[in-house]
């Protein structure tokens, strides 16, 4: 569904979502209807960021999961994917000390591979440092990709039964649950898409089995407090059945 922007926002008989998660879209697009190179796009969306971490925090959001990087990105041009990683890096910098002031933990999934020894470290460093922030859980999916994450779980599960550390049959939706890069974690309850496409684009699609959707007609350095809040308001409409007849709560 695409959300219209006149939603109004609140029913304090309804819960917030739980868990939210983002695909940030539109960086490009943006900064192109403004006549910008795209780096602009994306150093607005880092701007964009902060905002979003802040809202969710005040609506009382435990769990916010951002797309940051897929790894299709790599096919992008090599300038872009390094004035992207030149952001991250300032990200962290700037940003990190006041993220860990707030009480926020930061979660990173995604593949290691073909990242540079200094992103690793950076975002290894980002992780340690949060690891006993309670305020809220900020998960970056970086050079991430749920094929991917299947893929990688499926092949440790097949490691654990050609072992002998499990039976065949002991391989259930558990299981393979435990392997994925969000273990720990409590499914999505909403997802939100930026810039009005209405795909998942390979994101969390274990996860997001039960998950709301939300699209809105704004590209991502547009996403504003106002539109955060509309989307939210629209999951609180949402009557969630989990496959059942009668609508129940995860809040």
């Amino acid at each position: 569904m695409t959300l219209a922007m006149d939603n109004k926002w609140g029913d304090a008989d309804r819960p917030v979502a739980r868990h939210v998660a983002i695909i940030m879209d539109g960086n490009g697009r943006w900064a192109a209807q403004r006549g910008l190179p795209r780096i602009e796009g994306h150093r607005q969306g880092v701007e964009t960021v902060r905002q979003v971490v802040e809202t969710a925090m005040e609506l009382g959001i435990t769990h916010l999961t951002l797309f940051s990087f897929s790894s299709e990105n790599w096919s992008r041009p090599k300038q872009e994917i390094y004035d992207l990683f030149g952001l991250l890096r300032r990200f962290v910098r700037r940003d990190l000390s006041e993220l860990h002031k707030n009480n926020v933990k930061i979660r990173v999934i995604g593949s290691r591979a073909g990242l540079e020894d200094d992103i690793l470290r950076m975002l290894d460093d980002a992780v340690a440092l949060t690891k006993d922030n309670t305020a809220l859980n900020l998960t970056i999916a970086f050079n991430y990709g749920a094929r991917d994450e299947i893929a990688r779980a499926a092949k440790r599960i097949a490691e654990d039964v050609k072992a002998g550390v499990i039976a065949p049959e002991e391989v259930t939706q558990d299981r393979l649950a435990a392997c994925l890069d969000t273990v720990d974690l409590p499914d999505p309850d909403l997802l939100i898409r930026t810039s009005g496409e209405l795909r998942l684009s390979n994101f969390l699609l274990w996860q997001l089995a039960y998950a709301e959707f939300v699209f809105v007609d704004v590209y991502w350095p547009d996403f504003t407090k106002e539109v955060f809040e509309s989307a939210i308001a629209e999951y609180q409409r949402r009557s969630r059945r989990f496959g059942g007849t009668s609508a129940r709560s995860t809040a």
